[in-house]
């Protein structure tokens, strides 16, 4: 089958879509991907929603092309996209049922309630091309159990007080999933390693190439395309392993370049400022004194 995107505006076309029963309220649905009819024999399909989506996929043959990254769901993995992204699903031609759950929030479900403006606090929302969330089995628990809630709630008491009550829960969960990510940031040590020695390759080849003058610093898009992740992903796991904003640390690695220059070189400091890819040297030296607390003359006399 060949690829083709699919642009879903509600959730009951969702429903439709793979042969479940109309939706209990129109605008939220927690559903079992047992319950859901195979989405194509095989092949590549790319989906977009209009709507945010929380699932927890475990026990698949799919690959989920979530960015520029794929998935393979052989245990408990969380990830949640926000309206309009794309999801490319291949499916192979012995794929096995999937197992697990997902819901589907519209925004209109927020509108007028604290939760509209404040889920775009949430940034894993928009880490398109991250880690997913990987899950210990009592994470998985608690994310469980606050489902469960919301659907009992929605499937059980429409009335002028579920919608209130259904946000307080919604606002559990993306909590909990704050809390989760966080954890993962901490004590995934193996891969995280591996990316800060990945960032440390990629910052020091960027800034010794022959063009590095021409093209002045690494912008954060370049280095998160690099890296295959989104610039808030790699933004957050930078504030946690290091204390830095991604931009914070490319300035840091520019000023260690810099103490290089000045501590060992006879350029000037406007020479340095040129080579390190700025057009005005006071630019260079405001920067410099920001991040030092002395100017680039005072750092080389203190050599001398």
């Amino acid at each position: 089958m060949s690829d083709s995107l699919i642009r879903i505006k509600t959730i009951s076309q969702f429903h439709t879509l793979r042969g479940l029963p109309k939706p209990k309220h129109p605008l939220i649905s927690v559903i079992n991907f047992d319950d859901m009819a195979p989405a194509l024999e095989s092949g590549k399909q790319s989906l977009m929603f209009d709507f945010y989506m929380i699932s927890v996929k475990r026990d698949m043959n799919h690959k989920y092309r979530y960015g520029q990254q794929d998935y393979d769901f052989d245990e408990g993995v969380m990830f949640c996209m926000a309206p309009h992204q794309i999801l490319s699903v291949i499916r192979e031609e012995q794929g096995k049922d999937p197992s697990g759950w997902m819901m589907m929030i519209h925004p209109d479900f927020l509108w007028n309630t604290p939760l509209a403006s404040a889920i775009k606090k949430y940034e894993f929302f928009d880490y398109s091309v991250n880690e997913a969330l990987f899950l210990s089995e009592d994470e998985e628990t608690k994310i469980q159990q606050v489902t469960e809630n919301i659907k009992q709630e929605y499937q059980t008491s429409i009335d002028k007080f579920s919608q209130n009550i259904i946000i307080s829960q919604l606002e559990t969960l993306l909590n909990y999933s704050e809390r989760f990510y966080q954890r993962q940031f901490i004590t995934r040590h193996k891969a995280h390693h591996q990316f800060l020695e990945r960032l440390e390759i990629l910052l020091n080849d960027y800034f010794e190439k022959d063009d590095f003058k021409a093209k002045g610093l690494p912008s954060v898009q370049y280095l998160s395309d690099e890296l295959n992740m989104s610039p808030l992903y790699m933004r957050s796991l930078l504030k946690t392993l290091t204390g830095q904003t991604t931009q914070q640390y490319i300035h840091e690695k520019l000023i260690e370049k810099a103490k290089e220059r000045l501590s060992t070189t006879e350029l000037s400091v406007s020479e340095i400022a040129y080579e390190l890819g700025f057009e005005h040297s006071q630019s260079f030296s405001k920067l410099f004194k920001a991040k030092t607390d002395i100017s680039p003359l005072e750092f080389r006399k203190s050599f001398n």
